[in-house]
């Protein structure tokens, strides 16, 4: 659990171990069996045996986990107005089957708007920036990469893998920061462009450079070579130059009226709310009974803190309700009541 102390390993004290030490007992082939000696925050102890496996780090997360099912996220975020939150941490190979899986699951749901958080998504793979922005839109142009001969290579939609289109009146808001490099800039500029989605937050990184790894000396080095650049479907250079000013074209923008400025500070503040709001912990697990918690200051003073707010989400989710509350005043015509 988060707070855990590994007092020893297999019988081994930590005591002056190195971290990389630690790290080489620990890890092992999988099925392999292995005793941890931890100290909890309460200041319990116990042996707790584990099995080694190999673990698969997921991609598609949502904000909270399901209360009965800790291992699951909870995609609805908005129950009332059935508004989802799916937050895509990396492109991974992985990625666009999990997002396809949470894009089901949501329209059994009947979810009629969707946060996609992209901040602090660093990119990842070209196939899987297409795969996901493909499954917002049914036709029309994706991304194009140029190479340094003028040779240009364009990615379009395919409509038999959408799952949630134009059509399927999904409202659907983009979240960026600084930070959103490269693949997060694809589909996100594309959503954009196709006014598939609204953009919030802050401008992107500005990273559009189709890279080749080259290994040299038999594995001992690489020489990474770029060969080529990613341009928007509206035709809008995505890489930022080593040069640019603030002025030139590059990155995403956010649209208008949606743009979330925040100091260094707020971006601290938000990264350290997050990582604390992923971690599950079980307080109720290793009570002390008849125990007096000692005074900390720290803690006390934190406690005197205002509730961190995420000013980027409230706005983007603010905006959907108001678009799903627009759509819902105009009737189908299907549904209309006959004279």
């Amino acid at each position: 659990m988060a707070g855990d102390v590994i007092l020893k390993i297999d019988g081994k004290s930590t005591e002056n171990m190195r971290l990389s030490e630690a790290i080489e007992l620990i890890q092992g082939d999988p099925g392999q069996k292995i005793v941890l000696r931890v100290r909890h925050e309460d200041a319990a102890e116990e042996d707790l045996p584990i099995v080694r496996a190999e673990i698969k780090v997921p991609s598609v997360l949502g904000d909270l986990r399901k209360p009965g099912n800790l291992k699951e996220w909870d995609f609805l975020y908005d129950k009332e107005n059935k508004i989802a939150y799916l937050r895509l941490v990396e492109f991974s190979e992985t990625s666009t089957d999990e997002m396809r899986a949470a894009l089901k699951e949501l329209k059994k749901e009947g979810a009629r708007g969707l946060v996609l958080d992209l901040r602090g998504n660093p990119g990842g793979l070209l196939r899987s920036a297409k795969e996901i922005s493909n499954l917002f839109l049914d036709e029309g142009k994706i991304v194009s990469t140029r190479g340094r001969e003028g040779d240009e290579e364009v990615m379009t939609a395919d409509p038999r893998e959408t799952v949630f289109g134009p059509e399927s009146g999904l409202q659907l808001a983009v979240l960026i920061n600084r930070y959103s490099a490269s693949a997060s800039e694809i589909v996100s500029a594309c959503l954009q462009d196709h006014k598939r989605a609204v953009v919030v937050g802050e401008r992107s990184y500005g990273k559009g450079s189709v890279q080749n790894v080259i290994p040299m000396e038999k594995g001992q080095s690489a020489l990474k070579l770029t060969t080529a650049s990613y341009w928007r479907p509206s035709g809008r250079n995505i890489d930022r130059a080593p040069d640019a000013k603030e002025t030139d074209e590059w990155g995403v923008k956010p649209d208008k009226d949606f743009e979330v400025p925040l100091t260094l500070e707020q971006r601290v503040e938000f990264v350290r709310w997050r990582n604390e709001r992923d971690v599950v912990r079980d307080s109720s697990k290793h009570p002390k009974k008849d125990a007096v918690p000692e005074k900390d200051p720290k803690k006390d003073k934190d406690k005197e803190k205002k509730p961190y707010v995420d000013e980027v989400l409230n706005k983007a989710v603010e905006h959907l309700r108001r678009q799903i509350k627009k759509a819902g005043l105009e009737v189908p015509l299907h549904q209309q009541g006959r004279a």
